[in-house]
């Protein structure tokens, strides 16, 4: 295939990913602007007055850069592991198989397609903050390196458990014993300052940590760890996800018998 016609796949397939969401959008979009707005309510509104100032920000302000970041990773995820092994339950992926298209070029169309819901979710997200706070921009910059990488590699690792998966319980494995944890014990509701004993030491362990105060630092210009260490981590996972989906597909795990 040349340049055009590797183009024109890539596009075809990311079109048919974003159609796909947003024809569903009730199930797709609506869902997490509504369980945000509850974390908003109930976190920000109801406890956050009772929780004393993160230095000069209030707690939802502390609380929002958490939840926008945990609503792009959920998001980026699922849609592309549901939605590629949706494609291999209906062996529809085996049109992908036999055509001309690289391999590189289907796994980067899924990634992006599913990056584009979690960068769309997370904007909502951000928007129905307004009603409840207001919203401070530290760095323009770092906040759309973030949104961006951060989708990209969350989209990237949902490709690969759409790959590995062999039923559809598979599916909700990954985001039910892995990145929910991961996510909450991430810094999005505190400060790992606050924690005591070893427990900051820890938490940096926890790569959804350099995430969020990424984003954190991009918004309110504080962080608990240093930003540039958490570029590098989720450029090393992106590089990392993206090569090892490549060889499963170059293997054909899961998808020729």
């Amino acid at each position: 295939m040349n340049r055009h016609q590797q183009w024109i796949a890539f596009a075809t397939i990311v079109r048919k990913e974003i159609v796909r969401f947003l024809r569903i959008w009730t199930q797709t979009l609506l869902p997490p602007a509504v369980t945000m707005s509850l974390y908003f309510v109930v976190f920000g509104k109801l406890l956050g007055d009772r929780i004393q100032d993160f230095g000069d920000f209030t707690y939802i302000e502390f609380i929002v850069p958490g939840l926008v970041m945990m609503s792009v990773i959920t998001n980026s995820f699922s849609n592309v592991a549901s939605s590629f092994f949706s494609s291999k339950f209906q062996r529809s992926v085996e049109e992908l198989l036999v055509s001309p298209v690289p391999d590189w070029l289907i796994v980067a169309a899924y990634v992006v397609g599913g990056a584009a819901r979690g960068l769309i979710v997370g904007v909502v997200v951000l928007l129905v903050s307004l009603f409840f706070t207001k919203l401070q921009l530290h760095s323009l910059a770092l906040v759309i390196l973030f949104f961006i990488l951060t989708a990209l590699t969350f989209a990237t690792a949902g490709f690969t458990n759409g790959m590995l998966a062999r039923k559809f319980d598979d599916i909700a494995i990954v985001p039910t014993f892995v990145l929910t944890p991961l996510t909450y014990f991430g810094g999005v509701f505190y400060s790992i300052e606050l924690l005591p004993g070893i427990w900051p030491t820890v938490s940096r362990a926890n790569p959804i940590l350099y995430m969020v105060n990424g984003l954190r630092y991009g918004f309110l210009g504080v962080s608990d760890i240093p930003v540039p260490v958490g570029i590098v981590i989720l450029v090393i996972f992106l590089v990392v996800l993206f090569g090892f989906n490549l060889w499963l597909m170059k293997k054909g795990h899961g998808l020729r018998s």
